[in-house]
C-alpha cells in the first residue's frame, strides 16, 4: 500500500463535526475554542487584548500565556472557584489561556471576567456571537461577585477606538467608564447576571453620565483664601504665580502660614477643563485612586508628598511602572513642604519633568511616557531652626549650618522656580482683623481673565501660559522700554542673575501686565518681578 492510500484512509476514519465553538476530530476527543475581548494597560492608555481560551480532554490542567504577571497567573483559583459557585460546571480538561499580543506584559486582574465567560462560552453556554459584541473586564471572587479594577476609563477609550460599541465593566467602575462619550457602558455585579444578559434571559441597562451635572456637584473646594488673615504680599506672589502657571518657593519661619496658603493654590487657579478633567483622571483610575463612586476628577489635583519619598515615588517608575506623584499632580499642584529635607538626588530628577511637563520612563523591554504638567509649589525655613530674620525669635544657626542647608536646592533647580516669596511671621493685629480678607472666588476671575489673555496671545503655539513660554516667544512677547532695560541691567549686574533667570523675571513681568490687562511690559511691572527672586539677592544661599 502506497503512502497515498494510507493517508486517505487515516483520513477518511476522521469524524468530523463542526458546531458552535469546538471541532470534534474523533470520539472522545473534543477542541473547543472561545475568544473574548478585554484589554490591558500600558502607561496611563490601554490597548485592546484578545482572551483566547482553549479546551481540550487531557489531565486537568489550567496554563496562562501570553506574558502574564503574578496576579494574572494567580487568575485561574479565582476563576475556578467563581464558575462553580455561581451554579455552573468548570471543566475538569486541559485549559489554556492566551492573551495576545503574547509580546506584552499583561498585568493585573482585570482578566478574570474574560477568562471566565470565555472558559463558559467554549463549553456552549454563552453563545459566541453575543460575547464578541462587548470588551469585558473585572475582577472575581471566589463568590462569583465582580470587583472593581483600576483603569477602567483608558479601557473605555480604548474600547471606543476599536469601535466597539459596548464594554462590560464592574458596577463600582460604570461612573468613570461612562464618562466616555459614544460608547455604551453596561454594569454587572456577578457573573451570572452577566451569564443570563448574554443568554438573553435578564436585561443590563446602562446609564449614561451627566458630565455637567458632575462638574456641578463636584468642583468645589472646602478651603478659601478668606480664611488666610493677613500676607497680602504672599497672596500676591501666589496669584501672579496661578494666573502664569509659575513655579515659586516660599521662604519663611514655622508657623507663618507657608503650607496654609499653598493648599489653598488650587482654589484660585482656573476651573479644570473636561479635556483636563479626563487626562488626569486617567491617571488616577490607572494608580487606584479614585473614590468609591467617583467618576472624575472635577477639580486640579493637590499633591504633598512627604521629605522621605523615593526618585521612583516622586517621578515615576518602579519594578512595575506607575505614575509618580509629578504625574498625580498634572493640571494641578505639587508642594513639597520643608524643601531642603527632601533628598537631594530626589530633587534633581524634578529638573526634567518642570521643562518638559512630561516624565519618561525607561525600561529593557519597554519605554512609557507620562503627563507631568503641575505647578510646583516648594516651603522651606530660612535656616535650620527657622528663625533667621524673625524679630521675636533669635537664631541659634551659624553661617556654615545656613549655608549647608541652603545648598541642599541646587542652583539649577532654582533657577527652575521662577518666584521666591518670603512670607513673615503674621503679626498678631493681623490675625485680629475684623474684616475678612478677599475669597478665593474674586482672585479666581481676575486670574482666569489674565489667562484668557494668554489663550488669545498664545493661540498659534503648543502652549497655554506664560511659565510655558521660550526665548523665541519671549522676544516677541516681552518686549520692554527702555526704562525697563536699564532696571533689569542693574539687577542683572548686582544680583548675578543667570540667562534663565533673567528669563524668569521676564515672563513674570508680563503675568503682572496681563492681571493689569496691559498690553505693553512697564518698569513697574519689572520692578516687582524682580522682588520675586529673593534668592538671587542673598548670596548667602
Amino acid at each position: 500500500m502506497s503512502s497515498t492510500d494510507e493517508f486517505a484512509i487515516a483520513l477518511s476514519s476522521l469524524q468530523l463535526a463542526v458546531g458552535p465553538n469546538r471541532l470534534i476530530l474523533r470520539p472522545g476527543r473534543r477542541l473547543l475554542l472561545a475568544k473574548v475581548l478585554s484589554g490591558a494597560v500600558m502607561g496611563i492608555d490601554a490597548f485592546p487584548v484578545e482572551v483566547e481560551v482553549d479546551i481540550t480532554s487531557g489531565l486537568p490542567t489550567f496554563t496562562t500565556v501570553g506574558l502574564p504577571e503574578a496576579a494574572v497567573k494567580e487568575s485561574k483559583e479565582r476563576v475556578k472557584s467563581a464558575v462553580n459557585n455561581s451554579g455552573y460546571h468548570f471543566p475538569a480538561d486541559r485549559i489554556t489561556v492566551n492573551l495576545a499580543p503574547a509580546d506584552i506584559k499583561k498585568e493585573g486582574t482585570g482578566f478574570d471576567l474574560p477568562i471566565a465567560l470565555g472558559i463558559l462560552a467554549a463549553t456552549g453556554i454563552i453563545p459566541q456571537d453575543q460575547l464578541s459584541r462587548y470588551l469585558i473586564l473585572g475582577e472575581l471572587s471566589l463568590d462569583g461577585r465582580i470587583k472593581a479594577v483600576k483603569g477602567s476609563l483608558p479601557m473605555a477609550l480604548a474600547a471606543k477606538a476599536a469601535g466597539y460599541s459596548a464594554i462590560i465593566v464592574p458596577s463600582e467602575n460604570k461612573g468613570e467608564a461612562a464618562v466616555v462619550r459614544g460608547i455604551e457602558v453596561l454594569a454587572a455585579n456577578t457573573l451570572s447576571e452577566i451569564v443570563g444578559f448574554l443568554r438573553g434571559f435578564t436585561r443590563i441597562a446602562s446609564e449614561p453620565t451627566d458630565i455637567d451635572q458632575l462638574f456641578a456637584n463636584d468642583s468645589h473646594y472646602a478651603i478659601d483664601y478668606a480664611e488666610v488673615m493677613g500676607q497680602e504680599h504672599a497672596k500676591r506672589a501666589l496669584e501672579i504665580a496661578a494666573a502664569g502657571g509659575h513655579n515659586l518657593v516660599m521662604i519663611g519661619p514655622p508657623g507663618s502660614g507657608k503650607t496654609m496658603l499653598a493648599k489653598r493654590l488650587p482654589t484660585i487657579l482656573p476651573p479644570i477643563s473636561f479635556e483636563e478633567a479626563l487626562e488626569t483622571t486617567k491617571i488616577f483610575s490607572v494608580v487606584g485612586l479614585l473614590s468609591k463612586g467617583q467618576a472624575l476628577v472635577t477639580t486640579r489635583p493637590f499633591r504633598a508628598p512627604h521629605h522621605t519619598i523615593s526618585d521612583a515615588g516622586l517621578i515615576g517608575g518602579g519594578h512595575i511602572p506607575r505614575p509618580g506623584e509629578v504625574s498625580l499632580a498634572h493640571n494641578g499642584v505639587l508642594f513639597l513642604d520643608e524643601m531642603p529635607e527632601f533628598k537631594k538626588h530626589v530633587l534633581e530628577v524634578l529638573r526634567q519633568p518642570i521643562e518638559d511637563l512630561q516624565v519618561t520612563i525607561s525600561r529593557a523591554k519597554t519605554t512609557l511616557t507620562y503627563p507631568a504638567n503641575f505647578m510646583l509649589v516648594a516651603a522651606m525655613n530660612p535656616c535650620p531652626c527657622g528663625y533667621l530674620s524673625d524679630p521675636k525669635h533669635e537664631c541659634r544657626c551659624t553661617h556654615q549650618q545656613i549655608y549647608r542647608y541652603r545648598s541642599k536646592i541646587s542652583g539649577p533647580l532654582l533657577d527652575r522656580l521662577d518666584m521666591h516669596v518670603e512670607v513673615p511671621a503674621v503679626p498678631y493685629k493681623d490675625l485680629m482683623q475684623d474684616h475678612a480678607a478677599e475669597a478665593s472666588v474674586s482672585i479666581r476671575r481676575r486670574v482666569a481673565a489674565a489667562r484668557d489673555i494668554q489663550d488669545r496671545r498664545l493661540s498659534r503655539t503648543k502652549i497655554f501660559c506664560n511659565a510655558q513660554m521660550s526665548s523665541r516667544h519671549i522676544k516677541r512677547h516681552c518686549r520692554v522700554d527702555e526704562a525697563s532695560c536699564r532696571l533689569l541691567e542693574v539687577a542683572i549686574d548686582k544680583l548675578g542673575l543667570s540667562a534663565r533667570a533673567y528669563n524668569r523675571i521676564l515672563k513674570i513681568a508680563r503675568t503682572i501686565a496681563d492681571l493689569d490687562a496691559k498690553t505693553d511690559i512697564s518698569s513697574a511691572h519689572i520692578s516687582e518681578a524682580i522682588q520675586y527672586r529673593n534668592l538671587d539677592r542673598s548670596k548667602s544661599f
